[in-house]
Formats: structure tokens, C-alpha cells, sequence
């Protein structure tokens, strides 16, 4: 077993872990200081004893603070007599109160060699506002103070005093201290050891493990500063000649305390009425004691708390505490009031009628009297004069039987000290003229603000009526008033007004000796929420849209006028949707749903007062069959399938082209309409016969020539016509060749058709110089001679001698065998070397 011993050395308290016989004494902490204040360090070592044959004399000696993990210390040694000490500086202690325990491995866990307690703190502050009273109750005086800010260290509080004379510095004579008891603030030294109208001195001491502090000084006369205990109220019972003559009045008396009766006091007395909001009341200056004292000039209430304190006259001293409260209640008056009076009659019988009569007491001064209740009576002939009494009640109202002959009743309010002046009550005949355009509007919650327009005869005063509007009419919710003032065109009401509901008002002119007809309006106490929205019903579903339907809300009396609905519906992932609709729309189709989802819908009301949810509505949308997932298949796949052959179509338009005929270039359309050959000045020929605007120009010419040598020709060796080359290899465009012509563009219709010819000819054989023209759309595929590059000379080079065989034109053709001068191509083409075709 463990065992856990405590000793105390210098004020410090070390907790010491017994070990096992084994490791007895094998351990010590020594810590300095033990107590510091917080957040300082705290140097701490460990010795371990050679003796402990238990222990490895080599064994690693830990530490551990409270709750925290085990570390080593910051320097483990040997000493010389063998002992094994390890040293741990602990930089801020941060614990008001902690456990630092030495300790080294063992059998696999730890072992606990000695502990020692750390307290941390603060010096004490000094105290302050020190104060003393002396008590006669208690016959002692008793100091109090405030001990200041916390110092997590035992604190000891010693209230300090001496004797001494007028300047309270010197001292001439110890009193005994007095200790406070643990954690209080006050001390009491007893009358023994004080000397009356005398000066002492006193102060507090405050001490603790790292400091003391004094409070200020304090001199004082323990007379001076004597508490007297508050006098005895008691009150007075008068009889009732002085209550008849002396209203509203207050008798009482009072005692001092016994004890202080040697005391001259002077004291104060205070008194409240048991009102809302009503203040104290002070009257001072009074003796300590007397025996009658006549509170008057008091304003009417039921009951009135009076207390009194006191304290030594002419003298130092304190106030007294105040006396516990006295209860009375004044004397009273009798009302003076002012009842005004209304009522509603029913006939029971033809000798009965059955009244309701309202009033309501309109003081006449400040302060009127208590009404304890109210009186109802009228005066019959037949007996002889005396009152017959109707109603006796507290309530303003009364239900009573009135007989025919009765006319006229008389109504008084009484208390203790007798009654009001009679009221007369005379019913009166609903015969003048009504009030015209009445109108009821509320101001605000707990308001309604009525108008009307004064009538033809100038009333003396109105009586306005005011009701909840009820299924079943109840006098008791009933509240009315007279205006007095006949002018008035308006009133507002805030008696009894509840929010938010529907009232019924009644407005009746008052005439000499009758009343006029009233007049009802209707209004709301502030504009009332609708209280519930009407109620949706889904009238069809579909796979992507729902038609809803609601019926409006029956409009009844006082109803607020809705402004517009909204419609807000939600599906399962809580994605919500909302429309406005106005007013007119009693229905609506919810559209582009998805096909089988669940969805939550709501309709809201909405008026000037406010909006109003209705019930929720849950729906569920179709689900797609299978032939609409066919249709939409099918759809998909056409629009796939035009898409793919459209960039088909685009992507293979060219090979296409060059699969089903060559792609040879549009002469029309080639570089030979714009190309110049160089032609040399001495080269330049005309052909006026032949130039003319209308004669278009030589798109391509190809000229096939027999197997002869070929000849050279000199331009310098011939002049016009008469001497040509053998071989003509000139092209001749028509027209300036200096300029750059535009491209032929084809006339409009025959843009798809192109015109070929075949010069066929030779210098010995002029009879054969045929052409071959060909109409066909088709284009040449080919030639003898291909076409020169924009870079090359005008000159063809020069070729292998080939042998060319004219073919007739074939039936199969659209091509025609016939002179040079048909073709409109070649009328415009010079040929030199032919001596027999110098005309052309």
C-alpha cells in the first residue's frame, strides 16, 4: 500500500508519498521558493539516496507538474557521498496551486519518489473604505471594508485600533485587535473595550506569505458615529364626528426606541399611496415621540404606507434605519361627481319594461372621493314619497324592471362619508333627427377615430356606442361615452379598444327631452390578417404541367380586400418556384415539371394587413410511357443522321468532284485573260478587219501541226503577210496587249457551258486547215501543247517531231468539221507562215 503523509516546514506544506519499505527515504524535493508570486519561477531538485538498493544508481530521474507529462529534469548529477540529485528550473509557474512530484521508472511504469505543493499568488492590496457604526442594540462598534482584488493565497485581515486625544496622533492607549472571522469583512469590538466621546484610531492589516498592506487610517468619537434604532409607528383610532369634519386625514403615533430614549433625536417621516407610479412623501423635523399626530390634505386613495427614522439632534450621528411600513387607510369624503347616464330598454309586458342602464363617474375636482358603490331608486306616489330602490351595485350598469307609471329614476354614488348629488335619469324617445355621413376609421391598434356631419338641428351632445361585433349582443362588452359639445364632428375612441377586431359603433344625437335615431357603422381595430387562404385542389395532372383551382374567400362584413395571390411550389431537391397572380385568377397551370416528381405546393393571400399561407398540396407528375421515349429516340436519331451526312457532305464535295470528272481549270476563268506575253515593237500587229467591241475574246487556242521540221522565222525578214514562220507558236489576244483585260465573264445562261476549238492546219497543206469546234459542257481533257506558265516565253519550247492524223468528227460528238472563218473563236486569230491564208 501507498500511504500519503503531510508535514508543514516554514509555512509551506509538503506532501510526501511513502514508498514501499524497499524505496524508503530513497527520495527528497527540496523547492525554492515554495511560494511566489504567479507567473514566476521556481527552481525545484531531487536527491536520491545511495542507499536505495532498489534503485539503478544510473536510473533517470522525471518530473512531473500537476496534469502535465513527465520530463526530465535540466541537470542530473552525482554528488560526492554517492547521492543522485536531478535539478528542474520552472520558468513560469502559471498554477495557483499545484503538485510537483519527483519520480523514476519502474517495472515498466513510474514510481513516485516525493511530491511537494506549489502555491502561487499576490501580495495583498490595501484595504479600503473602511467604515464603523456604533450599534446600542449590539453595545459594540462594528467596522467594515472592502478586502480588494483576490490573492489566491491565505489572507489574514486584522482590524487595528488606539486610543488618543483631539488629533488623533498620538497614541495613549492599545486596544485588542480583532480578527475577523474566515472570509468576512467586518469585525465588532465590544463596548468594553471603548471609551465613549473619546477619539480612536483605527485601521486594517492585511497579510499574506508574500507581503502585508495597511488600509488608511481612520479617527473617529463612537458617538459620533452611533446608529439609533427606528421609532415605533402605531395608529390612531378616531371616532366618526372628526372623520365627518376632517376628510382624507391620517392619525398616528410613535415611540422612540427604548434604549436610546436618553438620546435627544429629531426625525423624518415618509408616506406613499398604494398607487401606480405614486412617489414618497416626506415630512420632517418631527419629534422623537409623539402621541397624536394628524396627517391631512391627502389625496383620495384606499391605503397609505407610512414609515419614520431618526437620528441624535444637534449632534454627530447616523440615520436610523427606516421602520417597517404602517398600513392605513385615510378618511373620506363623500363623492363629487358627475354621472353621465345611458340605457337600452326592452318591453317585457305592456305593464313592464325591461331596462339597461350605463354611467360612468366624471370627477369634479382633483381629488372627488371614494366611490364604494352606486344606488337606484325612484319615487312612487303610492308610497308616499319614499325611495324605492332598484340596484345597490359597485358595477356601472344595472338590469331592472321598470313599471309604466314609472318615468324617471335617480341615480347616486355614496360612500362612508355620504352620497353625490342625485343624477335624474329620464328615457327619452328616439325622436329627433340622426347624424349624416358617419365613417369609422382606425388610427391604430388600440384606436378608432369616428366623424359624422352635425344635423339639420343643432344637438346638445352626442352618445357614441362602441361593441365587438358579436353573434349574440352582450351588455357587458358594451362601451359608450357622451360628447358634450354639440359642434363636435368627430371622436376618438381608445377605451377598450382590442386589436385587430370588427366593432360595431352607434352614434346618437342628444336634444332637449328626446334623442335622436342612431346610426351603426362598421370598421376594423387596425386592418386584420385574413385568417387562413383558401384552400388549393388539383383539378388535372400531366406528365410536365398541373392544373390547380381554388375557390375565393366569401367576402364578409369588415373584411380587408385581398391585393394579389402567390402561388410557391418546391420539388424534392428543394428547388422552389413562385408566380404572382392578381386577384381575378381563381386557377392556375404549373408548366415544364419533370415527368414522375413529387412536388409541394402553397397559395398565399395577400392584403394590405398582411399575408396568409393555406394548407399545403402535394402532387405528383405522370411518368413518361414507352412510346414517348420511342418518339423522343427517333427524333434524337433523325437529327443525328442530318448532321452526319451535312459534314459529310462538306468534307467530300471536292474528291467528289474530281471522281466524276477531272478538275481542269475554267479557261473563262484562268490566268490567261489577264496574262501579257513580251511582245517586242517591231512584233506589234493589228487587225483592224477583225477588232470590234462585240467580238469576244480568245479564251484558248490549241494548234496541232502535220510531222514536219520545224522552221525558224525572222520578223526582220519578212514584212505584213507575205513571209510567216513554219510553225506559228503566238498566241494573240484581242485587244490591247499592253493592258490587262478582266476576266471573261460568261453571259447570263451559258455560264456552265464552255467552248473549245481545235485549230487543225500546216504550211504545205493550206487545203486541210480545218477547226473542230465542240459544244459539249465536257472539258478537254488534254492537248498537244500545254499551256504556258505566267514566267515563260511567249515561244513554246521546242518538241519531239510527232506525226498528227485528223480524225473526222464522230456522230456521237457535239462537235462540227467546218472552216476557220464560222467560228466567232477564231476571228480574231492572226496565223503567220500560211501563204495561202493571208486573208485570214
Amino acid at each position: 500500500m501507498v500511504v500519503l503523509g503531510a508535514c508543514s516546514l516554514a509555512g509551506v506544506t509538503l506532501m510526501v508519498l511513502l514508498l514501499p519499505r524497499s524505496l524508503e527515504s530513497c527520495g527528497h524535493i527540496r523547492i525554492s521558493p515554495p511560494i511566489v508570486h504567479l507567473g514566476d519561477p521556481v527552481l525545484a531538485s531531487c536527491t536520491v539516496s545511495p542507499n536505495c538498493s532498489k534503485l539503478n544508481q544510473q536510473s533517470k530521474i522525471l518530473w512531473r507538474l500537476q496534469d502535465e507529462p513527465n520530463q526530465p529534469g535540466d541537470r542530473q548529477h552525482h554528488l560526492p557521498d554517492g547521492t543522485q540529485e536531478s535539478l528542474i528550473t520552472l520558468h513560469h509557474l502559471n498554477y495557483t496551486q499545484a503538485f510537483l512530484v519527483c519520480l523514476v521508472p519502474w517495472n515498466n511504469s513510474f514510481q513516485v519518489l516525493d511530491q511537494a505543493e506549489l502555491r502561487a499568488g499576490y501580495p495583498p492590496a490595501s484595504p479600503s473604505n473602511l467604515s464603523c457604526l456604533m450599534y446600542l442594540t449590539t453595545n459594540s462598534l462594528v467596522c467594515q471594508w472592502e478586502p480588494g482584488p483576490e490573492t489566491h493565497l491565505p489572507t489574514r485581515f486584522i482590524l487595528k485600533s488606539f486610543r488618543s486625544r483631539e488629533d488623533c496622533q498620538r497614541q495613549e492607549g492599545t486596544i485588542v485587535d480583532c480578527v475577523p472571522k474566515k472570509r468576512h469583512s467586518n469585525c465588532s469590538i465590544p463596548r468594553k473595550h471603548l471609551i465613549l466621546y473619546q477619539n480612536m484610531v483605527l485601521w486594517v492589516q492585511a497579510e499574506n506569505m508574500l507581503g502585508s498592506s495597511e488600509s488608511p487610517k481612520l479617527c473617529i468619537d463612537p458617538m459620533d458615529v452611533v446608529k439609533l434604532e427606528p421609532p415605533m409607528l402605531q395608529a390612531l383610532d378616531i371616532g366618526p364626528d372628526a372623520v365627518s369634519h376632517q376628510p382624507c386625514c391620517l392619525w398616528l403615533s410613535w415611540k422612540p426606541w427604548k434604549p436610546s430614549e436618553f438620546i435627544n433625536q429629531k426625525c423624518e417621516l415618509r408616506y406613499q399611496p398604494q398607487l401606480k407610479g405614486a412617489n414618497w412623501t416626506l415630512v420632517s423635523h418631527l419629534p422623537s415621540s409623539n402621541d397624536q399626530f394628524e396627517l391631512c390634505g391627502l389625496h383620495q386613495a384606499p391605503v397609505y404606507t407610512l414609515q419614520m427614522r431618526c437620528i441624535r439632534s444637534s449632534l454627530p450621528g447616523l440615520w436610523s434605519s427606516w421602520s417597517p411600513g404602517l398600513q392605513l387607510r385615510p378618511t373620506i369624503k363623500a363623492p363629487t361627481i358627475r354621472l353621465d347616464t345611458w340605457w337600452q330598454k326592452k318591453q317585457v309586458d305592456p305593464e313592464t319594461v325591461s331596462m339597461q342602464l350605463f354611467w360612468k363617474p366624471t370627477p369634479l375636482q382633483e381629488d372627488s372621493g371614494e366611490i364604494q358603490g352606486y344606488l337606484l331608486s325612484w319615487s312612487s306616489s303610492d308610497q308616499q314619497g319614499q325611495d324605492i330602490y332598484l340596484c345597490n351595485t359597485t358595477e356601472l350598469s344595472c338590469i331592472f324592471h321598470l313599471p309604466s307609471e314609472a318615468q324617471n329614476v335617480t341615480l347616486v354614488a355614496y360612500n362612508k362619508a355620504g352620497t353625490s348629488s342625485p343624477t335624474p335619469v329620464v328615457f327619452l324617445e328616439n325622436k329627433g333627427p340622426a347624424v349624416t355621413r358617419l365613417h369609422a376609421m382606425a388610427q391604430d391598434r388600440h384606436s378608432i377615430w369616428v366623424d359624422w356631419e352635425v344635423p339639420s338641428l343643432l344637438p346638445q351632445g352626442y352618445l357614441i356606442e362602441w361593441s365587438l361585433n358579436l353573434h349574440s349582443y352582450n351588455y357587458s362588452n358594451e362601451s359608450w361615452r357622451i360628447e358634450s359639445d354639440g359642434n363636435a364632428t368627430g371622436i376618438l375612441l381608445e377605451d377598450n379598444i382590442l386589436p385587430s377586431q370588427l366593432y360595431r359603433i352607434t352614434v346618437a344625437p342628444l336634444y332637449p327631452g328626446t334623442v335622436g335615431t342612431p346610426v351603426n357603422v362598421y370598421t376594423y381595430s387596425g386592418e386584420k390578417v385574413l385568417p387562413h387562404a383558401p384552400e388549393l385542389h388539383l383539378k388535372h395532372v400531366g406528365r410536365t404541367w398541373a392544373q390547380l383551382e381554388w375557390v375565393p374567400e366569401t367576402p364578409w362584413l369588415g373584411m380587408i380586400p385581398l391585393t394579389h395571390y402567390t402561388i410557391f411550389w418546391a420539388d424534392a431537391g428543394d428547388h422552389a418556384f413562385s408566380i404572382t397572380l392578381n386577384i381575378s385568377f381563381h386557377g392556375f397551370v404549373l408548366n415544364h415539371l419533370k415527368p414522375a416528381s413529387l412536388y409541394h405546393v402553397y397559395l398565399m393571400a395577400t392584403s394590405r394587413a398582411g399575408s396568409t399561407n393555406s394548407t399545403g398540396l402535394t402532387l405528383m407528375t405522370l411518368a413518361q410511357d414507352s412510346s414517348d421515349v420511342k418518339i423522343y429516340v427517333s427524333i434524337f436519331g433523325f437529327i443525328i443522321l442530318s448532321v452526319f451526312c451535312a459534314l459529310a457532305w462538306f468534307f467530300c464535295k471536292y474528291s467528289r468532284k474530281t471522281f466524276f470528272w477531272p478538275n481542269v481549270p475554267d479557261p473563262a476563268h484562268s490566268s490567261l485573260s489577264s496574262w501579257v506575253p513580251a511582245i517586242m515593237t517591231e512584233e506589234a500587229f493589228q487587225l483592224p478587219s477583225f477588232w470590234g467591241s462585240s467580238v469576244p475574246s480568245i479564251t484558248k487556242i490549241t494548234e496541232l501541226e502535220e510531222d514536219k521540221k520545224p522552221t525558224h522565222w525572222d520578223s526582220s525578214e519578212s514584212s505584213g503577210t507575205g513571209s510567216l514562220p513554219a510553225l506559228v507558236q503566238t498566241y494573240v489576244l484581242q485587244g490591247d496587249p499592253r493592258e490587262i483585260s478582266n476576266q471573261f465573264q460568261p453571259p447570263s445562261g451559258t455560264s456552265d457551258q464552255v467552248l473549245y476549238g481545235q485549230v487543225l492546219g500546216s504550211p504545205t497543206s493550206p487545203e486541210v486547215v480545218r477547226y473542230i469546234r465542240c459544244d459539249s459542257t465536257q472539258p478537254l481533257l488534254g492537248g498537244p501543247t500545254p499551256s504556258p506558265k505566267s514566267y515563260e516565253n511567249t515561244w513554246f519550247h521546242s518538241r519531239d517531231q510527232e506525226t498528227f492524223v485528223p480524225q473526222p468528227p464522230s456522230q456521237e460528238d457535239d462537235c462540227v468539221f467546218g472552216p476557220p472563218f464560222d467560228f466567232p473563236l477564231f476571228q480574231g486569230l492572226q496565223v503567220h507562215g500560211v501563204e495561202e491564208q493571208g486573208g485570214f
